[in-house]
Parts: structure tokens; C-alpha cells; sequence
């Protein structure tokens, strides 16, 4: 489909007028519910679709495979307005096999639109690519299976694969995947938390001894005091909504602090509160909102703390001691650190007045339990690990840690995308947990470390990683710097995906690339022993089972488990390990699991409780698996996050209400009044003024990579928005482009996905 029109971007072909107005309603309300019954209409699922909503989020039924908040047992309709997209576009009865493929060349579908690929609707077969012909043809499962075996087993060494994983990996298949690629013989187990919270887990581990947060619900439903960081709540996690309307009914206090002021940091009304609903009757979920300069948190939060000090001159009590000498290391030094801190320094780097932090200082000061929350407005900069553990040191202070109510509280994006790394995709593993993979599961594991994306995308550049297996995802897309991404699975001797839906990285691949098809979390996984659950972790570590409900889209579908299992034995021909017993029947998988993963004991027994189970964690009880016992106090100095002349604006990227990750649903954003418009960056209006712009105007926005790279995105609209002066937003996938591979934190090695400095000047 070429000569589209682009203000599409990476939606679908826009050709109706764009428009920018203010978006003035609450958060989900008749908007959600309206957007809910036009998303069934147009996937023809209106039945089916409405029955889904009924069983998504419940113990005999299938967890929504959009975001990774927990599950609420207490609600009957525990869904939101994304998660029925991203179910009805799974559920779609389009489909898309081998007539379809014959119709068109890779190089011709390269022209269309990802919106117009993914909606093309559900894979149905395993395809090859014949370089010939430029087409994908049928391949056999089998065949398939000893091609990629072939390949694998041909390389140099182990260490020239990369087994990538996306967040919608069931923890069985996840535990299969990495089994079978240190079986190999490899940690290359890059995923998409290298991208989005590696930097909470390392700052968690650094000074708790655990890579998540301690929360649970119900601490949520305790605490005096909820701060919100660095999250859209409306768009990213919209149950949460619910949390924090329940919190401000009941007179506890919520902070929303970030660049942005959105829709779901004001208003809401739930759809599932009926009489609100009839009544238009909105709640408000904020007592606060703190638009700090991007990158200007941790500055912000150590005012926070000189805020506490301060006040523990006059009244000792308001630090807690006996917690602070028995619990925690190098308190002092913090405390000397915060107070050789000027107030001069924080409020510049914050953005933010003096009176404005003292504020916020106060209501964490008046509250007797403290939830903190953040998400990649935090994580995604070059001191976010160091930002994740300052959080950790304000709540230290008040013991707001390993008691109800209280703690840190990582919001994670991709459902399982914390039980991936639980379950042991990690490119940096512990000797820990190679020791008993090893000792349980009869292999012997690499102990080096592996390659994450940053150095997987470098590694196919470089000629070192020549075959990538993509388990789910779209990693052309998701990954920064977007066109040497391509370049570098173009490199590859083989790429494989393994998908549901067709999308870009099927169309840039290596030099022999396979496609197989793989079942969606809402239908029926039959093995031999009968119909199979799969089982999730929520980013609460409440670990459930799903079972699917659907026919599969196609009698061809294989189920994630059966995928590895099929590449693992076709790969390591010699190999103990049952892979196929294993698929037979999920309980098995679980029994190795139990005796691998710490906190998995009579696995299969706890996920029969309703709900499931919790998976424990020694911080949430106050022991500390740091080297020193203790919980840490970070020691970071206050980074400079001010560009360093004023022409130079920090752009975030991030995603439309429209889209999740980087599956674009159209071009519309509704909570930001934007419809029919992919293509354009929001400014504040004194930046817009300061370059002689006018709303709507077109851009070229240019930015300097670390490496001295330049890129530029052409003919963008410039649209006014409430943000900090000083700062940009766009969205990905679109803006990945001015991200250069050089361009990560040396702390987390993340992507600076938040923090991209860029240049914007009217268009010639």
C-alpha cells in the first residue's frame, strides 16, 4: 500500500483532517465504554467479545494478556477499555495464511502500513521465506523445526544466538525457553525488560536484596499516601484507576508526579460503578500533580528527604529509628549528603519551587503508610537505577517498608512480563540459580554473561550474533534506532519469530527467516493430557493460572511450549531432557519448576487456590539479601539533567491511548484530543513561541547520539501541550528513530527512551 499519507505514522492510512482540542472529560467513563462497543463492532465480536469480558481477570478463565496489574477478586467486570482491544484483537476472525502470502511479495508488503499488516488478522500456518520468489511459502512444523535445529547447530559457537522474549510469555514456556538456550549453551537472553524496568530491578536488588517491589493490593488499599510516578495511568495500567479512586474515597492522599498532566492523574469514573456511571459522577484520583523536568526526580525526591530531615530537627519521631538502626546501612551518610544538598540545586534540577517539593515533603510526612509507584518515566534515563533507589531511601527514613500498606510498588507494563525474569530469562543470571537448574535439571549451565538488546542489536552488526529466535513481540519496532535495528537482522544467517499476528519484524529478517504461528492466550491449549492452563505473574508477584477459551484460530497453532519444545529437540538432538513429555502435560513443567524456583514449592497445588498464590518476598518481611543484611541507602550524587543550551529539548517518547506497545489499534489519542495524527510532538507553548511556531505547524526535530550520529524525523506537527518548558513528547514507535544504539544507560543499559535530546525548527 505505498503513498499513504504519513500523518498516519505507524497506524493506519489517515486521510481524514487531523484535529487537536483539549480532552476535558474523566478518565474511562461513557468514553471507555463507548471506544469498547466500536472495538467489538469493527472486529465483527460482539457476542463472543462481550462473553470474553466476563471470564478475563477470573480464576476459571484466561488473564487479560495486555498489562501486568493485578487481578481484583472482589470485582465482578475486572477489565478495562485495552484490555478488550487487545483481546478483540487477538480474537479478530481475519486470518492469514498461505493464499494470503502468495498474493504478495516481502518487498510489497514492506510498503504497507503496521497497522494494515497486524490487521490482516491471526496467523494460520508455519511459513519460510523463499529468496527466490520473494515470498513466504508453507513450510511443515517439522520441517521447520530441523531447519532452525540446522542452523543453530551449524554456528561457531553457542554465542552467535540470541533467544529474545516479549512480556506475553507464560512462565512454562518461558521456563522451557531459557532451559533449552543454556542447554545450548548460551545466557544470550535479551527481552523487553532490558528496555523498559531493568533499572527498577537492579535498584531493587541493590538495596532491598529483590528485584520487584514489595506491594501487594492490599497494601494499595492501606496506605495513607499513594505517589504515582512516571505512569499514564489511564492508558497504561487503567485499573489501577480503580485503586486510586478507592484510595481517594477513603480520604488517602495521591501524588501524580510527571512531566505531563494527564486525564488519568485528574478524574475518573468507572465503568464498572454503574450508578456513577448513570450519574456522569466522577471521582477525583489526585490530590496533587508535580510536573517535574524530565530526568528531575531523583532531585525531586531528595527534597523530599531534606523535607523529612528538616523536620526531624524539631521531632525525631518523624524518622523511624529503631527500623533505621536495626534494618538499614549508611543512614548517616545519607543523611549527611541530603542536607550538604542545596535547596538551589534540587529546584533547578527538579523544575520545580521550593514550595511546591516542601508540599509533597508534607503529605509523605503526614502519612503513617506510604506506597511509591513509578514506571519508565523514572527507569528510562541515564541515572535511573539511581532514581529507583532514592525512592527506596525516602521510604527507608519512615520504615515504610516490609509492613501493610507501605513500600516500593514498580508498575509493570506486558502481563508476565515480571515472570519472565522470575522464571529465568535473565542475560545476567546468579550463580544461585544456574546451580540448581543445573543440579535439578541434569545440564550444565554457561556461566558467562549474556547479550541483552542493546548488545544483540551491536552483535548482528558486528557479525557476532547470527541467528535471532523472537519469542512474541514485534523487536524491530520495540527496539531504539530503528533503522540499524533493521540493518542488523538483515545480517543475520536466520531469523525466527514466533507470533500471532504478522507485523514489521516478519518483513526484516535474514537471510533465511521462518514464521511460526503460535496461540493466543485466549484459546484452548489441548495436549495429550487434556486441556492445559498456563500461569502468569502479575506485578504484584501474585502468580495465577489462565486457561484459554477459543477455538484456536487455526488447527495448525501450536502453543508456546510446544514451539520451544519442537525447536529444542530438533536443535540438541543428544539432549536428556524429555521436551516433548514435557508438553504432554504442563503439570510436569511445573514439577521441575517447583524444585528451580525459589518460592514454587508444590507449585502445582498453589495455583489450584483461588487467586493463586503470592510468591514470597524476604524484603516484604524485612530481610534483606544485600551483602551487608541490610537494607542500602543509595549514596548517587544529583545528576545534571539540564540540556546545555536552551535550543536543546529533552524529548520522551511513549504510547497513544490507541496502542499498546508497539501494536497501533488507530491514530487517535483520545485522553490527549488528538485524532487522525501519529506524526507530531508536543511542546509547552513557551518553547512553541520562543521558535516563531504555530499550532499545527510542521518540524524537522533532529537529535545528536552519543557516538555524534545525527538523525532527523522530517515534517512532524508541532501541537501545544501542558508539559514543562524545556521538554518534548512524541510517540513510539515513530520516535524510536532519533534514538542511536549508542544512546543507553550506562546504569541500567536501557535505551534513553525518556530522555532524548533533540533539536525542533519549523520545516522548509
Amino acid at each position: 500500500m505505498p503513498n499513504v499519507p504519513r500523518q498516519g505514522g505507524f497506524g493506519p492510512a489517515s486521510e481524514g483532517a487531523w484535529s487537536s482540542t483539549p480532552y476535558h472529560h474523566a478518565a474511562a467513563s461513557w468514553g471507555a465504554a463507548k471506544s469498547v462497543g466500536s472495538i467489538l463492532f469493527k472486529q465483527r465480536e460482539l457476542v463472543r467479545g462481550t462473553h470474553a469480558m466476563f471470564v478475563m481477570n477470573h480464576p476459571d478463565g484466561y488473564d487479560c494478556p495486555g498489562c501486568a496489574w493485578p487481578d481484583d477478586t472482589k470485582l465482578t467486570l475486572d477489565f478495562c477499555e485495552n484490555g478488550v482491544k487487545h483481546v478483540t484483537w487477538e480474537m479478530t476472525p481475519k486470518r492469514v495464511g498461505r493464499d494470503f502470502f502468495s498474493q504478495y511479495t516481502v518487498a510489497e508488503l514492506a510498503d504497507w502500513t503496521d497497522f494494515d499488516l497486524e490487521n490482516q488478522g491471526r496467523l494460520t500456518e508455519p511459513m519460510v521465506y523463499d529468496a527466490d520468489s520473494d515470498h513466504y511459502v508453507p513450510i511443515s512444523w517439522d520441517d521447520a523445526f530441523a531447519l532452525i535445529g540446522s542452523e543453530l547447530r551449524a554456528l561457531s559457537s553457542p554465542h552467535q544466538a540470541a533467544f529474545y522474549t516479549s512480556g506475553r510469555l507464560n512462565n512454562e514456556a518461558t521456563f522451557l525457553y531459557q532451559l533449552m538456550a543454556r542447554e545450548f549453551g548460551t545466557n544470550n537472553l535479551p527481552d523487553c525488560s532490558n528496555m523498559c524496568h531493568e533499572a527498577s530491578g537492579r535498584a531493587l536488588q541493590a538495596s532491598i536484596g529483590t528485584g520487584k517491589g514489595t506491594c501487594d493490593l492490599a497494601d494499595w488499599e492501606e496506605a495513607d499516601a499513594l505517589f504515582v510516578m512516571g505512569v499514564n495511568a489511564a492508558s497504561n495500567a487503567p485499573r489501577m484507576l480503580t485503586a486510586l479512586a478507592d484510595a481517594t474515597r477513603r480520604g488517602a492522599q495521591v501524588v501524580h508526579i510527571n512531566p505531563l498532566v494527564e486525564i488519568g492523574s485528574t478524574k475518573t469514573i468507572v465503568p464498572h460503578e454503574m450508578v456513577d456511571m448513570a450519574l456522569f459522577k466522577s471521582t477525583s484520583v489526585s490530590d496533587m500533580n508535580i510536573q517535574v523536568r524530565p530526568g528531575g526526580d531523583l532531585a525531586l525526591l531528595r527534597g523530599m528527604a531534606k523535607v523529612v530531615f528538616e523536620a526531624a530537627e524539631s521531632d525525631p519521631t518523624v524518622l523511624d529509628q529503631a527500623f533505621l538502626v536495626e534494618h538499614t546501612a549508611q543512614f548517616e551518610a545519607y543523611r549527611d549528603m541530603v542536607a550538604a544538598t542545596s535547596w538551589a540545586e534540587i529546584t533547578e534540577q527538579a523544575g520545580l519551587p521550593e514550595s511546591e517539593i516542601r508540599r509533597a515533603g508534607g503529605i509523605y510526612l503526614a502519612a503513617k503508610r506510604t506506597v511509591i509507584s513509578w514506571c519508565l518515566g523514572v527507569t528510562q534515563h541515564e541515572h535511573g537505577v539511581d532514581s529507583a533507589r532514592e525512592i527506596v531511601n525516602l521510604l527507608l527514613l519512615r520504615g515504610n517498608i516490609g509492613r501493610p500498606g507501605a513500600g516500593p510498588s514498580p508498575v509493570r507494563g506486558h502481563s508476565n512480563v515480571q515472570g519472565n525474569r522470575t522464571c529465568g530469562i535473565d542475560h545476567r543470571p546468579t550463580a544461585d540459580f544456574l546451580d540448581k537448574l543445573d543440579e535439578v535439571c541434569g545440564i550444565t549451565s554457561p556461566r558467562e554473561h549474556g547479550l541483552d538488546t542493546v548488545t544483540t542489536i551491536e552483535g548482528m552488526h558486528a557479525g557476532s550474533v547470527q541467528v535471532f529466535v523472537g519469542m512474541g513481540g514485534n523487536f524491530v519496532l520495540a527496539a531504539p534506532d530503528t533503522a540499524y535495528t533493521a540493518a542488523g537482522l538483515r545480517k543475520c544467517a536466520l531469523t525466527v519469530q514466533v507470533s500471532t499476528k504478522l507485523n514489521r519484524s516478519h518483513l526484516v529478517h535474514g537471510r533465511k527467516a521462518v514464521i511460526l504461528p503460535c496461540l493466543g492466550r485466549t484459546e484452548k491449549d489441548v495436549q495429550t493430557a487434556g486441556t492445559q492452563g498456563v500461569t502468569v505473574e502479575d506485578a504484584m508477584s501474585m502468580v495465577h493460572i489462565s486457561y484459554g477459551k477459543r477455538r484456536p484460530a487455526s488447527p495448525e497453532l501450536r502453543s508456546e511450549p510446544a514451539v520451544i519444545a519442537g525447536i529444542a529437540a530438533a536443535t540438541l538432538p543428544e539432549s536428556r531432557t524429555p521436551w516433548h513429555w514435557y508438553v504432554e502435560d504442563y503439570d510436569r513443567i511445573r514439577e521441575v519448576m517447583a524444585k528451580v524456583l525459589p518460592g514454587f514449592t508444590g507449585f502445582n497445588q498453589l495455583i489450584q487456590q483461588p487467586g493463586g498464590f503470592r510468591i514470597p518476598q524476604p524484603a516484604r518481611e524485612r530481610v534483606f539479601q544485600t551483602p551487608s543484611g541490610r537494607a542500602e541507602f543509595s549514596l548517587a550524587p544529583m545528576p545534571n539533567v539540564i540540556p546545555e543550551d536552551s535550543e536543546t529539548l529533552v524529548l520522551q517518547t511513549m504510547r497513544s491511548h490507541d496502542q499498546w506497545n508497539t501494536t497501533i489499534y488507530s491514530s487517535n489519542d483520545r485522553y490527549r484530543g488528538v485524532k487522525n495524527l501519529r506524526e507530531l510532538i508536543f511542546l509547552n507553548a513557551a518553547d512553541m513561541a520562543a521558535r516563531g511556531l504555530a499550532e499545527g505547524d510542521f518540524v524537522d526535530i533532529t537529535s545528536t547520539s552519543r557516538d555524534g550520529s545525527v538523525r532527523t524525523l522530517p515534517r512532524f506537527r508541532a501541537l501545544r501541550y501542558d508539559l514543562p518548558p524545556g521538554s518534548a513528547a512524541g510517540y513510539m514507535p515513530e520516535m524510536n528513530a532519533l534514538i542511536g544504539i549508542a544512546d543507553y544507560s550506562t546504569q541500567s543499559d536501557q535505551p534513553l527512551m525518556k530522555n532524548v535530546q533533540v533539536r525542533v525548527r519549523k520545516s522548509v
